[in-house]
């Protein structure tokens, strides 16, 4: 490493570790050094909406500066996954793109919203294995009667439901490996049952063609949560692709 990044990483690796947490922190100095190495043309990065006004905007704004070091011009937005990606899951996340040069930055728009014209009823199945429903298990007699159209997508939160009621998934997370209360519920002709592993990656764009690896539920609702909205990406990198056409 050269000293640029040996004194970013002094002075602001802490920072940003002890502000994030150290997998994440650490994550993003990865990041820098492969920057550094390779020096792409671009980078597209995905986090958090929250990142920009955490500690005071004080994290982003190290965050800004470290990639700034690096001779990178960057822009950053938030966008929704149901207004810029046509996926019906409200999930907002922040997107930085970087250029080295700055008249490439300054010519990239990110996409702008689009009409959403999807129901997460086209993302969901009729059946599933009993695995999911939560009829005859001790949740049910708790949640039964709150749960009560097929139109609406439910979140059990640990004390009581909470209705989504515009036809979207709330936002999945990776917490969704850690218990079924973090997983979205539904309802159809059978009962009352959580999203499947599969149903949760197609509601982050995953086409349906898509397989999944061999790994425990957990596991994949995990990475569903962790994982970006494929619409989305597509769009943002389209339109940095354009600067450079």
């Amino acid at each position: 490493m050269i000293k640029k990044t040996e004194k970013l990483t002094k002075l602001q690796k802490n920072f940003i570790i002890n502000s994030i947490n150290e997998e994440k922190g650490n994550l993003f100095f990865r990041i820098i050094e492969i920057l550094e190495e390779r020096k792409p043309r671009a980078f597209l990065l995905e986090n958090v909406k929250n990142l920009k006004g955490h500690d005071n905007g004080k994290t982003f704004k190290v965050i800004k500066e470290a990639l700034e070091s690096l001779g990178y011009h960057i822009k950053y937005e938030v966008l929704n996954s149901m207004t810029h990606g046509n996926i019906p899951q409200n999930r907002e996340r922040i997107f930085i793109v970087g250029f080295l040069d700055k008249e490439k930055t300054e010519a990239f728009e990110f996409p702008k919203p689009i009409p959403l014209t999807k129901n997460f009823r086209e993302f969901v199945s009729n059946e599933a294995e009993d695995k999911y429903y939560y009829n005859n298990k001790p949740l049910y007699e708790r949640i039964k009667d709150d749960i009560n159209s097929e139109a609406t997508v439910y979140q059990w939160r640990r004390k009581y439901v909470r209705a989504n009621k515009k036809g979207v998934c709330p936002t999945l997370t990776a917490n969704m490996g850690l218990g079924g209360h973090n997983v979205p519920i539904i309802k159809n002709h059978k009962g009352i049952r959580k999203l499947t592993p599969k149903e949760c990656f197609l509601l982050q764009g995953f086409p349906e063609s898509f397989k999944l690896p061999d790994l425990a539920d957990s596991k994949l609702y995990h990475q569903a949560g962790n994982s970006v909205t494929v619409p989305v990406i597509q769009r943002i990198a389209e339109s940095m692709m354009k600067v450079f056409n």
